[in-house]
């Protein structure tokens, strides 16, 4: 260690010459801790039986406040946190990332038989075990700003030191634990559907032809094998052995297959094609991945969501509202290319325009509106849009008649788009607006033929809502004088009004690949913006340590990782 075993390298001065005085006095598992906790305060990674303490921050904070008294000599206790350890994959997470091997091997051992160095190491494994765990499951483990550059939310915060020393006090590390999950049933349920796959781990799962087309009433060899899958992943219920010839694609069989298109996204035709192939050769393990990559975004969100919220699945294409824990509105949606992605971000709805205008964003008038105009003059009286030049108050309207539309381009292109009020108008007649940096909101259209596609990925980015005026009715709810039958007569006007909400309404946009249904039924979708991806590999990865309030080691490059005197390669050491 730095200096000599009396003085106590901590970053406050007064605490380091209150450790000085205090270590002869203290027992010798008491002065091993803080020998330990006076490497990680002088910015050095210290290793205990081999694995290296990630929690450095709130350990030093946690052991300090309780003058360096080991915090776990209760057999009880240390079986409970062993056992949350071991079931951190329910959650998504790795064991592996909380000393799960060491734990498991020397902790149920009375702490009698251990000297007062390997008692030390243990303690500090299981604090650091514990604050490492407790700040993933309250606030995930992977920093969100990292894989989406956008992401904007309330995250919820906790001292984990705190929490800690408050679970060992009421003796109850599973209830501890178990209080930090989002508290949301949606993500309870999901992480029993991830326990139930895991029991299809290690079956074989060959990769299936998808060629041709397998059609109902049809003979093929592929067909039990597509059997087996389907009552493996429970969309066929078990067949007994005479139930017919196994490989004709009969009723019952068609019916599943169904079942597992409409789980899965896919157009419930009953036809077994590419799509439905590509779908069936996933592997269950992709499937616990895409859970995974899921739960680690719902402890991203706020504690609450709100009383009454809205919240948009981008991969989901689907926008619900809930009030008091109950959905009271589901609509389809269309979100963003996957060139214009939709981000994820909460904010909160204040107010609705209906019959609004349009003013188009600038890079659409340049890369889309400009070569229409060019190709066809009458592009914008047929889409009733005026083109005016300069902004704001001093603007003036301009016959476009009179524009040289060839010569201009994204450095030359003074003019602003504004699509009036009408049933042509890009935003329909109806936008929820929660005014944000990305410029994103939810809105009608006049193109609502698309709501009908299975994947519907076509917009630039804002979120385009079927049947809004439904969704108009319920945020009104609350506001005096405006039923479903005044909102019917303003649009018919087809005259623009604003109007604000009595209590803005959270809105949620989020980015879920698998989710339970209403039903109860597990629900997967195609990672559309290949986001999940770079999420799985975040949390495939071991533990920094990094977090809101574990604050990773910063240790310079050519510094040495100091090892506790007890490696984990070494026999404990008995008294």
């Amino acid at each position: 260690m730095h200096g000599t075993r009396r003085f106590c390298v901590t970053a406050p001065i007064m605490a380091a010459l209150v450790a000085t005085l205090w270590l002869p006095l203290c027992s010798a598992a008491e002065e091993a801790i803080v020998e330990r906790i006076e490497s990680l305060n002088a910015g050095f990674p210290v290793k205990t039986l081999g694995d290296r303490l990630m929690a450095d921050k709130a350990l030093s904070a946690f052991y300090s406040a309780r003058a360096y008294e080991p915090a776990w000599q209760s057999p009880e206790l240390r079986r409970q946190l062993i056992s949350a350890v071991e079931h951190a994959s329910d959650d998504g997470l790795n064991p592996a990332d909380y000393h799960a091997g060491i734990l498991s091997e020397l902790a149920l051992r009375p702490m009698s038989d251990f000297t007062p160095e390997l008692r030390a190491d243990l303690d500090l494994l299981f604090s650091d075990a514990f604050l490492m765990l407790s700040s993933h499951m309250l606030e995930g483990k992977v920093n969100p700003q990292t894989i989406h550059a956008e992401w904007t939310a309330n995250r919820r915060h906790k001292a984990m030191e705190s929490v800690l020393a408050d679970a060992l006090a009421r003796e109850d590390i599973t209830g501890a634990l178990d209080g930090l999950r989002p508290a949301d049933p949606a993500y309870r349920r999901l992480m029993t559907a991830r326990r139930g796959l895991t029991a299809l781990l290690g079956q074989l799962w060959l990769p299936l032809d998808w060629q041709p087309t397998i059609r109902p009433g049809a003979r093929d060899d592929r067909l039990p094998e597509v059997r087996n899958r389907l009552e493996a992943l429970g969309d066929l219920p078990p067949q007994p052995d005479s139930s017919g010839d196994p490989l004709r694609y009969d009723a019952p069989l068609e019916q599943a297959i169904a079942r597992f298109q409409a789980r899965h996204g896919l157009e419930p035709d009953g036809l077994i094609g590419r799509d439905t192939f590509r779908a069936l050769d996933l592997m269950p393990v992709e499937r616990l991945r895409q859970i995974d990559a899921t739960l680690e975004r719902w402890r991203w969100l706020p504690e609450s969501l709100g009383d009454t919220y809205v919240l948009v699945n981008i991969a989901g294409y689907e926008l619900k509202m809930v009030k008091n824990g109950e959905e009271v509105l589901r609509k389809r949606v269309i979100v963003g290319q996957p060139f214009r992605q939709t981000p994820v971000f909460s904010d909160r709805i204040r107010y609705l325009v209906f019959n609004p205008s349009w003013t188009v964003p600038r890079k659409l008038m340049i890369q889309d509106q400009l070569p229409q105009i060019i190709h066809d003059p009458e592009y914008l009286s047929r889409l009733n849009i005026s083109v005016y030049r300069g902004w704001g108050a001093d603007r003036e309207k301009v016959d476009p008649a009179t524009i040289d539309w060839q010569s201009l381009n994204r450095n030359n292109f003074p003019y602003q788009l504004v699509q009036e009020p009408g049933p042509k108008n890009a935003l329909g007649q109806v936008k929820f607006m929660f005014p944000n940096q990305y410029d994103v909101y939810l809105h009608d259209t006049p193109g609502r033929g698309l709501f009908a596609r299975a994947a519907r990925s076509f917009s630039s980015g804002c979120i385009r809502v079927e049947q809004p005026f439904d969704l108009a009715e319920r945020l009104l709810a609350s506001a005096r004088d405006w039923p479903r039958q005044r909102i019917d007569s303003l649009v018919a006007t087809a005259e623009s009004q604003t109007v604000v909400l009595p209590a803005p309404v959270p809105v949620h946009i989020q980015y879920w690949t698998s989710w339970i249904d209403a039903e109860g039924r597990l629900q997967f979708r195609n990672d559309i913006y290949n986001r999940d991806t770079r999420l799985i590999q975040q949390l495939r990865q071991p533990a920094s340590g990094e977090g809101q309030h574990l604050t990773p080691v910063t240790a310079s490059e050519n510094a040495p990782i100091l090892p506790s005197t007890a490696k984990r390669s070494d026999p404990p050491k008995l008294d």
